[in-house]
């Protein structure tokens, strides 16, 4: 039997739960076998900058960090639950990947 891994990842927490959420609601329609979303790590990128750009005066600085969350879905593979999540509307800013596993 064959599976589907499908992973999300984005700097929006709320687009990934959006398209968890239609995922959901189609695998409940189709009785496929679903284990997930399985919150990934966090990636934290932090960048550091001074705030004055000559130099001069007090040694102030910015702080800016970008969180990139991640999501895993494994599904059981059904023909027509996999044309139904590929139709499914993906945000603009959501890296999606879907890979076929032999289990």
């Amino acid at each position: 039997m064959q599976k589907a891994r499908i992973k999300l990842a984005s700097t929006d927490i709320e687009k990934i739960n959006s398209v968890c959420t239609s995922i959901k609601d189609i695998v409940e329609r189709t009785g496929v076998d679903m284990h997930g979303p399985i919150p990934l790590p966090t990636r934290k990128l932090k960048v550091t900058t001074r705030k004055c750009p000559c130099g001069d005066g007090k040694a102030t600085w910015d702080r800016f960090e970008m969180r990139i969350h991640k999501r895993l879905i494994d599904l059981g593979v059904d023909e027509r639950a996999l044309r139904l999540v590929m139709r499914v509307p993906i945000p603009e800013g959501l890296n999606i990947e879907i890979e076929m596993l032999e289990k």
